[in-house]
C-alpha cells in the first residue's frame, strides 16, 4: 500500500473556481499526484459527473486507486498526459471535456522520497524518472553524454551560468568512478560552483535540468496543450500549475498565440486575414498568497494560467 501523502495541493481554491466546476462535468487530471486536487473536483462533482485522472508514476496510480478505486465517477490511467487526445477519444469524451487540470512538474512526494532520486537534500540512486520503468536514469545519462550535451542540458533547462565548470566536473568525475547518488552529484556540483546564492543550494539549477531532460518535461508540456483545445467543449477550461519560468513561458504563449494568432510580419501576404481564436485567456496569471506559502513555501513559485475553449 502506498502511504497517503496528506498535504493541501497548491493554489487548491484557485484552481476550483478556475476550472468552474459543474455537477454534471467531464474533468480531466493530466497530473493525479497524489490527489489533492482530484479529490477537491470529486467533492464538486454530482452522480453523473466524472473525473479522469492520468499520472506517469505508478506509484500515484496506485495512490489513486486505493483513495478512489470505488467511485464510479473517478478512471485513472498510467501514462503520461501527452495521451491525452488518445485516451479521451477512446472514452467518446473527444470535445465534450469541460476542464482540464495541468499541475506541472514534479510532485511534493516524489522530492520527498529519497528512493525517487529527485532531491539534492536527500541521497538516494540518481534516477530522477517519473516512470522509473522508462527510460534513462540521470546516472546513465551523466555516464554517456558528451560534456557539450551536459553543458547544454544545464544551461537550457537549469539556466545555470555555471553550466561549463559543472559539465567538466561531472565528466572528470565518471572518468573515476561513476557517479551513482543524489548525495554525490550535489556534492561535486557545490565544489564546481565558485559563487553560492543566499538561500539557495548551488544544485538547483542542475537538479531541475537534469529531471527536465530525463523526462522530456517540456516537449510533453507543448505536446498536449497543442492537444487541449479539441478535447474541451465550448465554454471548458484549461487550467495549468507551473512552477518555473520555462514552464510558464510556454503555457504563456501558447494561450497567448491560441488567442491572438501567431501574428506574420505586416508585409507577409497573409497579414490581417480572420483568425478564429480557439482559446481566450481568463484573467491573469494567479499566484499563492502569503498565508499559503508560510504553510507551503513549495508554492512560492507556483502560477496559475487559465484559458476557456471558445464556440
Amino acid at each position: 500500500m502506498i502511504q497517503q501523502y496528506a498535504h493541501r495541493p497548491v493554489l487548491l481554491n484557485e484552481v476550483l473556481a478556475a476550472l468552474a466546476i459543474q455537477a454534471d462535468g467531464v474533468y480531466v487530471d493530466g497530473t493525479f499526484g497524489r490527489g489533492g486536487h482530484a479529490a477537491a473536483i470529486l467533492d464538486e462533482l454530482g452522480p453523473k459527473g466524472r473525473l479522469f485522472a492520468m499520472d506517469k508514476d505508478p506509484e500515484a496510480v496506485q495512490s489513486a486507486r486505493e483513495q478512489f478505486g470505488g467511485d464510479p465517477r473517478f478512471e485513472i490511467q498510467q501514462g503520461a498526459f501527452t495521451m491525452l487526445s488518445r485516451a479521451v477519444a477512446q472514452r467518446q469524451l473527444q470535445g465534450q471535456v469541460n476542464g482540464l487540470l495541468l499541475d506541472l512538474g514534479v510532485s511534493s512526494p516524489q522530492l520527498d522520497d529519497a528512493s525517487r532520486g529527485f532531491s539534492f537534500s536527500l541521497d538516494g540512486p540518481l534516477d530522477m524518472r517519473m516512470d522509473p520503468a522508462a527510460g534513462v536514469s540521470a546516472a546513465e545519462w551523466l555516464q554517456t553524454a558528451s560534456e557539450k550535451n551536459i553543458r547544454g542540458v544545464l544551461k537550457t533547462f537549469g539556466e545555470e551560468r555555471f553550466a561549463k565548470r559543472i559539465a567538466h566536473a561531472i565528466v572528470e568525475q565518471r572518468g573515476r568512478e561513476p557517479l551513482r547518488t543524489t548525495g554525490q552529484l550535489a556534492g561535486l556540483i557545490a565544489d564546481a560552483v565558485p559563487v553560492h546564492e543566499q538561500g539557495r543550494h548551488p544544485a538547483t539549477r542542475s537538479f531541475q535540468a537534469i529531471r527536465i531532460h530525463i523526462n522530456r518535461e517540456l516537449d510533453d508540456i507543448r505536446e498536449v496543450l497543442q492537444q487541449s483545445p479539441d478535447v474541451l467543449a465550448p465554454g471548458g477550461r484549461l487550467a495549468v500549475i507551473s512552477f518555473h519560468s520555462l514552464e510558464d513561458r510556454i503555457v504563456k504563449r501558447f494561450i497567448r498565440d491560441e488567442y491572438r494568432g501567431e501574428q506574420p510580419p505586416a508585409e507577409f501576404p497573409l497579414a490581417g486575414m480572420d483568425y478564429q481564436p480557439r482559446l481566450r485567456p481568463v484573467g491573469k496569471a494567479i499566484r499563492a498568497g502569503e498565508a499559503e506559502v508560510q504553510d507551503n513555501p513549495r508554492a512560492r513559485s507556483a502560477v496559475l494560467r487559465v484559458a476557456e475553449r471558445l464556440q
